[in-house]
């Protein structure tokens, strides 16, 4: 056989729950409705989010097939450098598609949302471990063909679908496919289901890829944030406050601040907070006053640490509720049921107690042993029951006795010597106290990541103790980049022999 036609294939990188079957199946159904073989098969993986799938679909047409003498024979994977169409249901999964190979200059229409769902790796990363959003773009334009991008997941919500429609409707109104709209359409129609909200995306999609709007996003203005007008009278306290004692180039810093440890505790643990940046207000600034904006910024998040009533009170709040009804799509007389998955340690369970009764409990033989036993396994609490729902709010009340707890003294301590710390080194070196500042990034969150968190940070206030006044920004900002590296600090620890900090 001579002739050298091509099928045309098409690969789909999408992650559960987001359509990508059902899309892969429009594809087929559309080709073998209108005189194509098709095929579609899918390699599910979790290398990303635990869910992310290739879908792949090749299309041949039936009556070059039968002129060749018989049926093609049809690939089962995408291979690098040979397919026409990617899908890409949210941009990091465009630039996989670009990393393995799958997207070329001279072949491939790249079609892709530019919203992000961050990946495990970023998520968990000990430091901002978000892959740059414009960065990705850029080089991913320059791997494509043609680059087809908006934000998909805003039309389907907009719509009330989901987004493998938007990515159908984009699809056709590329030109790509030798398939007019009303065929693709008619895919959707023949599916019978979500039929309206579908083709509701679908047009929405379809305008966009017609109009020629490869996605060049314009940024746009930032919002003027409106001034707080409380009506509390301690509050407003508070916000003036702020507004009088405080440069204007630090107040948004500190008011969001005043808004947090208000939510976390109450209006004068608020209070605390200001007192502590009229210190490092008298302290010498730069005319940009970074230190007392790094300051405000992380002293709030140190003080409004993750510990067992905080969390609790986060997972039964109405807008947690509501988010996740919208994120599941719940509908009218639907019934959503959420399991929160729980494994206190004994360590949390004394940190929440009061520090006399938590230091007993911690040290105690057998009250211990027993406790210990208890916390072996984890537990599944459905918050969006009754049961579960108080469980939680009678852990989240717990925070009326925050002050007197054993983690509170724990964590105020570290606070105190870092705030001393910052404020002896601003007297000598002031961009080195604003490398000191910014090293509370190394506490977060609660459970054995603060338990790594607080000894990579104890390490590196060992390091600066050491090095004394010899000790260099650059070099502080070193040891702290190393720190958030890698959560087993092999990174910090070569960072520390390389300046003989060991």
């Amino acid at each position: 056989m001579t002739h050298t036609a091509q099928p045309i294939k098409i690969a789909i990188l999408a992650m559960g729950g987001e359509g990508g079957g059902v899309l892969a199946d429009w594809i087929v159904d559309m080709g073998e409705a209108n005189g194509y073989v098709a095929q579609t098969t899918s390699v599910p993986g979790v290398a990303q989010r635990t869910g992310a799938t290739i879908y792949y679909v090749e299309l041949y047409p039936i009556a070059q097939a039968e002129a060749d003498g018989g049926r093609p024979v049809l690939a089962l994977m995408p291979l690098p450098g040979d397919v026409d169409v990617v899908l890409a249901s949210e941009l990091m999964e465009a630039g996989r598609a670009v990393q393995r190979g799958l997207v070329t200059r001279d072949r491939t229409t790249l079609i892709a949302s530019t919203h992000r769902v961050y990946s495990i790796a970023e998520k968990s990363a000990l430091g901002d471990g978000r892959v740059d959003s414009g960065q990705l773009l850029a080089h991913t334009a320059k791997a494509a063909k043609r680059f087809i991008r908006f934000d998909m997941a805003q039309a389907a919500e907009a719509s009330g679908s989901v987004i493998s429609a938007v990515l159908f409707g984009a699809l056709s109104g590329s030109g790509v496919l030798p398939f007019s709209r009303a065929q693709f359409e008619a895919t959707i129609e023949r599916g019978g289901v979500g039929v309206k909200p579908s083709l509701k995306a679908f047009g929405a999609a379809f305008s966009r890829a017609q109009g020629g709007d490869d996605g060049e996003t314009v940024e746009a203005a930032p919002l003027a944030t409106p001034t707080p007008q409380p009506r509390h009278p301690a509050v407003r306290a508070l916000v003036e406050r702020a507004q009088r004692d405080f440069p204007v180039a630090v107040q948004d810093f500190l008011l969001e601040g005043v808004r947090r440890l208000i939510d976390y505790q109450d209006t004068a643990y608020a209070s605390l907070y200001l007192d502590r940046m009229a210190v490092i207000a008298a302290l010498p600034n730069d005319d940009g006053h970074r230190l007392l904006r790094e300051t405000a910024r992380h002293l709030a998040l140190w003080m409004s640490y993750e510990d067992t009533a905080r969390v609790a009170a986060l997972k039964t709040r109405a807008t947690r509720f509501d988010r996740v009804r919208g994120e599941a799509r719940v509908q009218p007389g639907q019934v959503l049921a959420i399991n929160e998955y729980m494994h206190p340690r004994l360590q949390e369970i004394c940190e929440t107690l009061p520090g006399g009764i938590g230091r007993w409990l911690m040290n105690a033989t057998l009250p211990k042993k027993i406790v210990e036993r208890f916390t072996q396994h984890g537990r599944v609490i459905q918050t969006s029951s009754l049961r579960g729902y108080l469980m939680l709010r009678t852990v989240a009340a717990m925070k009326r006795w925050r002050l007197s707890t054993m983690r509170y003294a724990e964590e105020n301590r570290r606070i105190e010597e870092w705030l001393q710390r910052i404020a002896a080194t601003a007297q000598r070196n002031p961009e080195l106290a604003v490398e000191l500042a910014q090293c509370q990034r190394l506490v977060k969150g609660y459970s054995d990541t603060h338990e790594r968190g607080i000894r990579n940070y104890d390490t590196v206030m060992r390091a600066v103790e050491r090095a004394g006044a010899a000790l260099a920004p650059a070099t502080l900002r070193e040891l702290r980049d190393a720190a958030l590296a890698d959560e087993h600090g092999h990174k910090l620890q070569a960072a520390l022999a390389q300046h003989a900090l060991a």
